[in-house]
C-alpha cells in the first residue's frame, strides 16, 4: 500500500480495475448480494470492483473485501480514471 489502480466502468453498476496480481481465496467467505459501496474481489477475472449500485449478483466468484461509505452514486458520473487505496490507520 498504497496501491494506484485504473479504472473503468462495468455495466452501468460498478467501477472495475485490474489488480498487479492475483489474490488468494483459500478461506473465503460465501458469495454475497452486492450493495452499493461493496468493495469486491472477482475471482475469475482477477480484478477489484467498487460498487456505486446494487448489481444484485452473487456469484460464486465475487467476494466482498470491504465497504466505502459514503454518496458512491457519484461514482456513475466520475470522470476520474484513476483512484489511489491506502490502509486505514
Amino acid at each position: 500500500m498504497p496501491l494506484t489502480l485504473n479504472l473503468s466502468d462495468f455495466h452501468e453498476t460498478e467501477k472495475i480495475a485490474d489488480l498487479p496480481r492475483r489474490l488468494s481465496t483459500s478461506g473465503a467467505p460465501d458469495a454475497a448480494e452486492t450493495k452499493p459501496g461493496d468493495l469486491a474481489y472477482y475471482a475469475p477475472w482477477g480484478n477489484l470492483a467498487l460498487f456505486y449500485r446494487g448489481s444484485g449478483s452473487s456469484d460464486a466468484g465475487l467476494i466482498i473485501l470491504g465497504h466505502v461509505n459514503g454518496d458512491t452514486e457519484r461514482l456513475a458520473t466520475a470522470t476520474a480514471t484513476e483512484v489511489t487505496i491506502e490502509a486505514a490507520s
